[in-house]
């Protein structure tokens, strides 16, 4: 077997809201489900087969079960795992944050740290995130603004709209707004550290944790660096259209629109990670058959080769380079 199906991970953080319930169909025994890792084999919550003789473990026994090629060669360079998938429905907004570098990360917190993608999957009509500063500030009225509260005046604010990217290297001062639903693809880490949280409390009554010390250590003091665009432009494919959104050192992002039969390859480089924003498919290789729909996360074993995607939707298709 090849190709599996995952059940993801949920989280019910404050901000979150209930499309991912009702509209992705995801489960959790919560009053809203904020996130759901869809491909993860993160300590803080894996993602567990769905289908086939594998049902029931978590992915990380499915890697131990079938050996670490499924992984692909492109993967030995990583410590573990490298990669988090996840979709994120903001109804209120995130804390301002910003996640520390691989070198910090490894040295403080015994993990990676956190680059991302963002892919606006949908949002309210005059939504906003914030991404990295206006224009470059020191480390002394960073703490200043931190201090007095008035940080989110020199922060960038940008509004959103459908099918945007961003790409957020680690450093980089961001946050969610509300009213946006994002895939994301990440590093696999959870070190987020907290700057600023509108005053808000946690379910304990208490305000959340700030992590300020950490926070200007690693922050960036600069607008930031890439354009709010996908790196490539729709190209016209059988079956469909092909978008690169991002390509980086830590992975490959394209997004399809499906619409008929595509076919995509997973050589002994890099396993595929598909996930299905809309419509409905079947994704094949060899005999072996497996039906997605929305919020579906399918995962191709490396070196399966070549497959094919069939029906009509818009999926996320993301391999490691």
């Amino acid at each position: 077997m090849s190709i599996i199906k995952l059940t993801a991970h949920c989280t019910d953080y404050i901000w979150g809201g209930n499309r991912l319930r009702e509209e992705y169909g995801k489960v959790m025994d919560s009053d809203k489900i904020a996130e759901s890792w869809e491909l993860s084999c993160h300590k803080d919550g894996q993602s567990v087969v769905a289908t086939g003789e594998y049902a029931g473990k978590n992915l990380s026994e499915y890697i131990a079960a079938k050996g670490n090629a499924v992984l692909g060669t492109n993967c030995e360079r990583f410590e573990y795992f490298p990669i988090l998938i996840k979709l994120i429905d903001a109804k209120d907004n995130l804390s301002v944050q910003v996640h520390p570098s691989n070198d910090y990360a490894m040295r403080v917190e015994g993990e990676y740290g956190k680059t991302e993608m963002w892919y606006i999957v949908d949002c309210n009509e005059g939504a906003e995130l914030l991404y990295g500063f206006k224009h470059e500030i020191s480390k002394e009225e960073f703490a200043e603004r931190i201090q007095n509260n008035t940080l989110l005046e020199v922060t960038n604010n940008v509004p959103v709209h459908k099918g945007d990217v961003f790409f957020i290297e680690a450093g980089t001062l961001h946050a969610i707004g509300k009213g946006i639903l994002i895939a994301e693809i990440q590093q696999n880490s959870n070190t987020t550290y907290r700057i600023y949280d509108y005053g808000r409390v946690g379910a304990d009554g208490k305000p959340r944790p700030l992590h300020i010390e950490k926070a200007c250590e690693v922050t960036e003091l600069v607008p930031p660096k890439y354009p709010t665009t996908a790196q490539g432009n729709p190209e016209a494919v059988n079956g469909g259209t092909k978008t690169l959104l991002r390509s980086c050192e830590y992975f490959n992002v394209n997004k399809a629109e499906l619409d008929g039969t595509m076919t995509f390859t997973a050589d002994s480089k890099s396993f595929n990670s598909i996930l299905v924003l809309d419509g409905e498919c079947t994704v094949t290789a060899g005999d072996e058959a497996v039906n997605a729909k929305k919020g579906d996360s399918i995962f191709v074993d490396a070196g399966t080769g070549d497959y094919t995607v069939s029906g009509k939707g818009e999926l996320i298709i993301s391999d490691i380079i």
